[in-house]
């Protein structure tokens, strides 16, 4: 692929190595994030500052954003100072952000009218994959528009794949979430089951981590946890809300989700204790304090 101009507007755990695997691949990166001090790794690399998400996205054939809440999405594509208002007609806009599928839709019906084109392709794989530029990005959009960004998104995941149109990559992504929100308590409810029955944990995991009841989460998150390592790879705060958008949806469609919502009332107490900005293994600690 030739040498592109690509906004990216949001470095931080996620978004700083993600832009960095764009512009380690030789290609003109503008960026953009609130706290300049995020992206200062960035600059030193060769990118390129910008005072807003549009002053960085009117320099770009294609715009990556990766920011925190819908309410964040809203505001980068849609404010005065935002994508939308100033973007480059013709320029595909890819916001990678686990938001809401309506939302998404708004942001791809405004870019159609503007002579834009949107993907919403949020990702899995946390810090570690977006490091390692292994992430799962689940794609929404125009097959036309799907095919022009796949070069640039497989620079940063393994496994990237447009599900449907607007807000069908959401869709998945809040599907990943549903999936894991049960998962995080099936590992924690394990290591305190045989913690509690005399068996070292970390054995335990040694067992059932190549079996039936192995998980990613058991094999990468369980190990961090048991050594007391809460350092966010994915904040807990944002889990809740994809939690919320999750549960949001299902209610729209009529759908009860047992798992789910029992997941989200563990997870806001966690965060009424205080725990909002450790990482989402932060789980294993609450269970502890109640054995």
């Amino acid at each position: 692929m030739a040498v592109q101009s690509i906004a990216f507007i949001g470095t931080g755990v996620m978004g700083r190595s993600m832009a960095g695997h764009l512009l380690k691949a030789g290609h003109k990166v503008h960026v953009y994030n609130r706290t300049k001090a995020k992206a200062q790794a960035l600059l030193d690399a060769g990118a390129q500052w910008h005072d807003s998400a549009g002053a960085a996205a009117s320099q770009a054939d294609y715009t990556f954003t990766i920011v925190g809440f819908p309410s964040d999405v809203e505001e980068t594509y849609f404010g005065a100072e935002g994508v939308l208002a100033r973007a480059r007609r013709g320029s595909v806009l890819v916001d990678m952000t686990t938001s809401s599928p309506v939302l998404a839709q708004r942001i791809a019906s405004a870019a159609t009218e503007k002579g834009l084109s949107a993907l919403d392709a949020p990702v899995s794989g946390g810090d570690v994959g977006a490091k390692e530029a292994r992430l799962v990005i689940m794609v929404g959009g125009d097959l036309a528009a799907f095919e022009r960004a796949k070069p640039l998104l497989d620079l940063m995941g393994r496994s990237v794949l447009l599900h449907g149109g607007a807000g069908a990559g959401q869709h998945c992504k809040l599907a990943n979430q549903i999936s894991i929100a049960s998962i995080m308590m099936s590992w924690c409810e394990a290591l305190t089951y045989a913690k509690k029955a005399g068996l070292d944990p970390t054995r335990v995991i040694e067992s059932i981590g190549g079996g039936a009841a192995a998980s990613w989460s058991l094999n990468n998150l369980a190990p961090r946890a048991l050594k007391g390592d809460f350092a966010p790879g994915f904040y807990v705060k944002h889990f809740i809300k994809d939690m919320r958008l999750a549960l949001e949806s299902a209610e729209a469609m009529k759908l009860t989700l047992p798992g789910l919502t029992q997941a989200k009332k563990l997870y806001d107490e966690i965060s009424a204790r205080g725990w909002e900005n450790e990482g989402t293994q932060v789980l294993l600690r609450w269970y502890q304090t109640q054995s």
